[in-house]
């Protein structure tokens, strides 16, 4: 960062670690505007390894951008060097920093407003895939432990629905019924994966809609956000949580569920725009798109409720039941991508064909 500081206030938008935007006036007057970020160790107990991960990914992205494809765009975040020489530095407390640039001229969508904003962040999401396919996975670390083992998160679940540690299962019967009438789904992309039938791949594995940077004018995609997530897994956890974002209107807690929809529109541009942009997936990861929607929805229902059991332990909350509003919403939408299975099937398979054609 260079020149003097005039102002810096906290982004609320994030669930997990705490940001800063700061803004530093050069001697010409010219002002420039940085994000500060502190890594929450609670969640990344590892923070050094995750930015090795960012390092890594940012570091292969911006080389293979400029001297690959020769687009001067950018599809990723740069991180700036502190004093030393690291791309963070220690704070008070231990506490772990980094600094990325801010991007002038763009925004972020929480709900995904028209077709167009659904197939920029897929495109976007899928580019980012196909830029890392390369890749080695053994170059990046797990730093959440089975971050997207599904039948882990629903073994988990059952383990504190046994001990209701806040004494609140009471309240949430319904819920906890409906997860475990799809056991046998939590599983199906761990089994395809363990046989070999599914690639692993370097994945962003948090792909909401409002990790993407969208023009402001234009509402074209820009880069490519909130990279602390990147580990080795599956593609359809990348196109699952887009599914999973932008398929319904309704926000992540809204708390009347019949605003919940999945909007088929939307599915169509996702799928579009993720295979526009992903030219290395294979055949068999096509073929289970829509089940991985299916499987991130639900996964991330059982996460808001497992941290409801628990107490609120994970995510950010502003009352007593918003995870258990986050949990209704997800747990509904699986419902409604259930009901229009078959036609999203059918799209898939449709648009797939054409391009190999």
């Amino acid at each position: 960062m260079s020149g003097d500081f005039v102002e810096g206030h906290e982004i609320n938008s994030g669930l997990i670690n705490t940001t800063y935007i700061a803004t530093y006036v050069r001697d010409n007057g010219v002002k420039n505007r940085y994000i500060l970020q502190r890594i929450n160790e609670k969640v990344f107990t590892d923070p050094l390894a995750v930015m090795h991960n960012v390092e890594c990914v940012t570091r292969h992205i911006n080389w293979k951008v400029l001297r690959v494809k020769r687009d001067l765009g950018g599809q990723t975040l740069n991180l700036y060097p502190a004093r030393g020489g690291k791309f963070y530095a220690k704070g008070e407390g231990a506490g772990v920093w980094r600094c990325y640039n801010f991007i002038e001229g763009c925004h972020t969508y929480d709900i995904v407003e028209n077709t167009r904003q659904a197939y920029q962040a897929a495109r976007a999401f899928g580019s980012f895939q196909d830029l890392v396919s390369d890749l080695p996975t053994e170059d990046i670390l797990e730093t959440i432990p089975d971050f997207h083992n599904t039948p882990r998160r629903f073994a988990r679940l059952m383990e504190l629905v046994e001990s209701d540690p806040m004494g609140r299962l009471e309240s949430v019967q319904d819920e906890v019924d409906f997860v475990k009438q799809r056991e046998t789904l939590c599983s199906s992309l761990i089994k395809q994966l363990d046989a070999g039938d599914l690639p692993q791949r370097i994945t962003h594995n948090d792909t909401k809609l409002n990790n993407v940077m969208m023009d402001s004018e234009t509402d074209e995609a820009v880069c490519v956000i909130d990279l602390d997530t990147v580990m080795p897994g599956l593609s359809l956890y990348d196109f699952g949580d887009l599914v999973r974002t932008a398929t319904s209107p309704a926000a992540e807690d809204e708390v009347d569920l019949t605003k919940v929809e999945m909007r088929m529109s939307m599915f169509e541009a996702l799928a579009e725009g993720y295979l526009d942009g992903c030219d290395c997936l294979t055949a068999k990861e096509i073929e289970n798109l829509v089940t991985g929607g299916k499987v991130i929805t639900l996964e991330t229902g059982i996460r808001f409720l497992a941290d409801y059991l628990e107490g609120d332990v994970y995510f950010k909350t502003d009352h007593a039941s918003h995870n258990l509003d986050r949990c209704r919403t997800q747990l509904r939408l699986v419902e409604c991508i259930e009901e229009k299975e078959d036609a999203m099937e059918n799209f898939v398979q449709r648009i797939s064909k054409a391009k190999r054609d």
